[in-house]
């Protein structure tokens, strides 16, 4: 059970609203119900893959590229897991290196190709402090593949940067745990991590009257209090 406020107050966070408005929009963040990996059916549902033609993209990086200056986190590179890290990175340093910021890219493959330059690894040499970008976590798996991917490539992976924090319990062995996969990866992986919104900001944003339906609203609180990680 979360320790979380309830009545889902959050702080104002305007970078937040504003793209929380912007995900909704564009029909990436959708109510309803949803499956998630962890088989809890959820009210909501974040889909970066709807952010699919040049104009979402461009808005999309500015986001990512916004928080990530604003955060203060210090970086030399960027790394973009596949598959939905790959575009992320790509714009995030285009968006990054417009605004005076000019930083090396690099992605992985899922399979190793054979011929050519071979291996897994596109773009710069990883090196230095890598920025991990990705849309969701949902169980730290994926960062934790680029974590071995970063290392052995003797690199730091320094920090992470997603679109969409959910504030909820992971699940190991398939149980809850108290603390969510964000904050495993900053307190057991020793990573900093920063996201353009959270779920309290998502209900900041319902509680404004935003919502399509009050059913919509009532069951998005109703998940908070049930699997919500303990804040802290």
């Amino acid at each position: 059970m979360s320790n979380q406020d309830p009545s889902g107050a959050a702080s104002q966070d305007a970078l937040a609203l504003e793209f929380v408005a912007f995900a909704v929009e564009c029909g990436v963040l959708r109510f309803g119900e949803f499956k998630t990996k962890a088989g809890r059916m959820s009210p909501y549902f974040f889909n970066a893959g709807l952010f699919n033609d040049g104009q979402r993209l461009l808005r999309l990086a500015e986001f990512y590229a916004r928080r990530i200056l604003q955060s203060g986190i210090a970086f030399d590179m960027v790394f973009g897991p596949a598959y939905k890290g790959i575009p992320l990175g790509a714009a995030l340093v285009v968006e990054l290196a417009r605004r005076g910021r000019n930083v090396p890219f690099a992605y992985n493959r899922k399979e190793a190709k054979d011929h050519g330059e071979g291996g897994t690894l596109v773009g710069a040499p990883l090196a230095g402090r890598v920025l991990v970008v990705d849309d969701v976590m949902s169980a730290g798996t994926a960062v934790r593949e680029s974590i071995a991917t970063i290392v052995a490539a003797g690199a730091t992976p320094h920090a992470v940067c997603i679109a969409l924090d959910r504030q909820e319990m992971a699940t190991e062995n398939g149980a809850d745990v108290p603390y969510s996969a964000v904050q495993y990866v900053q307190r057991q992986l020793g990573m900093q991590v920063c996201a353009i919104a959270k779920l309290d900001d998502l209900m900041q944003y319902l509680q404004a009257g935003n919502a399509a339906s009050a059913e919509d609203h009532r069951r998005v609180l109703a998940y908070r209090a049930r699997y919500g990680a303990e804040q802290g």
